[in-house]
């Protein structure tokens, strides 16, 4: 083994060891800033020992795929707003599909079109361009729901599940009659065509509601697609960091259904997030409670429990560092703050946790459903902050609700509960939430940021 060898699997080892290390730190809010830097750091040295392979023979194309992705990755990264973060990570799961396609063709017709490929390779690069092709556009259809250029409730037709399966197993098949007989380019290229409708079939189906979900599986998917990337060229850092990244991604995908009670079969093929055809009481038949900013202010001013249930209305109005600064006052005058993070949030894993560090919010105080539900009796407050289907009391009550057995932040046990919301249209389940309804709570109308900041300077003047 040459020296350049050498430096090659010393390089891909320690790209191996800083991603799990950063994976690892993931796991704890306190290190989680830490774990990405290890994870970038790793990704830097497996670049860099990439460019020391001896199959490579110019430069030139490399050098200039490096230029186009950093210019395109740091506005990416440094402006697209934490509203947009769920979009934005669709599309990086989009880009890495697409690569781990674009390589796995590459290399079969590299092979003379799957004359020169053996049967344990024509596995690996079937498997990684019929996931990888799925993700693409199962990626774009994600993107397109979160950005709403596309319909974010379910887009159904009759016998949809049928068609989208009956793809699915027609290039399934084609997959194992190109590992029988791998010289055949017509299987091959067909399987790439039906993966790729097959994307758009698994996605458009899927409602709003869903997409946490969504993004963390085809995270998962791209993963695999990697790790047979890795198993087709014979590159450890792609087995190890696809493996990685697809079975973490896999484990988040079943915690998060877990959350909602709900079961895969049930998230890819029930087309939760359209409205109910019936519903026990229509919003006309209910009435609501509105309050001001004084009123709020005169409720939050010297609670001594007060327990913030941040949801995706924070994120689009970027409240986070109101929330803060109320939180503040709050602990000024004597009481107490706590924040319950609902594991399927926002849109996408950890959406309110990381716009509340951004508040620098302390991590101590940000609790998991299971540690804060039991406090919500002793809340003299519960803030909820543009959260709907999380704190739908339908969920233990009505049998006929979509969201029915769904664990949820049990915030209508709380003394008073004040509600931040633009207007009454429903979440992403598309259902009434009865929270809104009922006696102990209020509900205070307009932008989060601007209420927050009244309610602030109301409190401050006494």
């Amino acid at each position: 083994m040459s020296a350049r060898d050498v430096l090659l699997e010393v390089a891909y080892l320690a790209a191996s060891v800083l991603f799990i290390l950063g994976l690892r730190s993931l796991t704890v809010p306190a290190r989680a800033r830490r774990g990405m830097q290890l994870a970038a750091l790793g990704m830097l040295v497996a670049i860099v020992g990439t460019l020391l392979h001896h199959e490579i023979v110019r430069y030139e194309w490399i050098l200039a795929g490096l230029a186009v992705g950093a210019v395109a990755g740091y506005p990416l990264g440094v402006y697209v707003p934490m509203t947009a973060m769920p979009q934005r990570i669709a599309i990086s799961h989009m880009f890495g599909a697409v690569a781990a396609t674009l390589v796995g063709v590459a290399e079969f017709w590299r092979l003379g079109q799957g004359a020169r490929v053996g049967r344990v390779e024509m596995t690996a690069l079937g498997f990684e361009v019929l996931f990888g092709a799925l993700t693409v556009t199962g990626s774009f259809m994600a993107f397109g729901k979160l950005q709403e250029l596309l319909p974010s409730r379910p887009v159904t037709f009759r016998g949809q599940n049928v068609v989208s399966l009956a793809v699915f197993a027609t290039a399934a098949a084609l997959f194992a009659s190109l590992v029988l007989r791998p010289e055949n380019p017509a299987a091959f290229y067909g399987m790439v065509a039906l993966a790729l409708v097959f994307g758009v079939a698994l996605v458009l189906p899927i409602g709003g509601a869903d997409m946490p979900v969504v993004i963390s599986l085809l995270n998962s998917y791209a993963g695999l697609a990697s790790a047979a990337t890795g198993f087709a060229i014979g590159n450890d850092v792609l087995i190890i960091a696809g493996a990685l990244d697809g079975a973490s991604g896999f484990v988040l995908s079943v915690v998060m259904s877990r959350a909602m009670n709900r079961s895969f079969t049930n998230v890819l093929f029930g087309a939760f997030g359209a409205a109910p055809a019936t519903a026990a009481r229509s919003a006309a038949e209910l009435s609501v409670r509105a309050i001001t900013p004084q009123d709020a202010a005169i409720q939050l001013a010297w609670a001594r429990l007060v327990i913030v249930v941040p949801g995706y209305g924070m994120a689009v109005a970027q409240a986070q560092h109101q929330v803060r600064e109320l939180a503040a006052l709050i602990e000024r005058n004597g009481g107490t703050v706590l924040y319950a993070i609902h594991p399927v949030a926002g849109r996408m894993p950890g959406h309110m946790n990381v716009l509340l560090a951004e508040a620098d919010v302390p991590y101590d105080r940000l609790k998991e459903m299971e540690e804060v539900n039991d406090e919500f009796e002793h809340a003299d407050v519960a803030l909820v902050i543009g959260a709907n289907d999380v704190v739908n009391p339908a969920a233990r009550t009505d049998r006929s609700s979509p969201i029915y057995g769904m664990p949820i932040l049990d915030v209508d046990r709380a003394r008073q509960v004040i509600v931040l919301k633009r207007s009454m249209s429903p979440g992403f389940a598309g259902i009434e939430n009865e929270l809104f309804y009922r006696e102990n709570t209020a509900m205070l109308f307009g932008d989060a940021k601007q209420s927050l900041a009244k309610v602030i300077q109301e409190i401050k003047q006494g």
